[in-house]
Parts: structure tokens; sequence; C-alpha cells
């Protein structure tokens, strides 16, 4: 489990990669959730490394347009 500084720090940066991504698109959110999780569990903490993962991972979502 992540402390509370760093789970706000993995909120925050799912919010701001997704912030043009609708709430209805649940599948790409949780892809890119999960991408950020899985490089802050390897002990990536950097914000800006974080952002990269999860745009990288929202680029490779799977969405319904697909």
């Amino acid at each position: 489990m992540f402390d509370t500084a760093t789970t706000a720090l993995l909120r925050a940066v799912l919010d701001e990669v997704c912030e043009s991504v609708s709430q209805r698109e649940i599948g790409a959110r949780t892809h890119v959730a999960s991408k950020i999780i899985e490089a802050a569990t390897e002990s990536e903490t950097s914000p800006e490394s974080l952002r990269q993962v999860g745009r990288e991972a929202l680029c490779r979502a799977p969405t319904m347009w697909r």
C-alpha cells in the first residue's frame, strides 16, 4: 500500500492525464491508472515520470471506438 502523500500524487496524476477523457471511458481510465500504479510500485514517484507513464498508457488504452 502507498502512504497518503503518494496516493494523493497518484490520484492527481491520473486526473491530470485523463482530464480530456470522459468519465464513461472506464476501460481507458482503468488502464492508465493501472500503469501509473505499476510504475509507483516499482519505486517511480517522480510526478513528471508518472505523468509520462500515464500519457503513454493513454495512447495505448482500449477505447470503444477501436
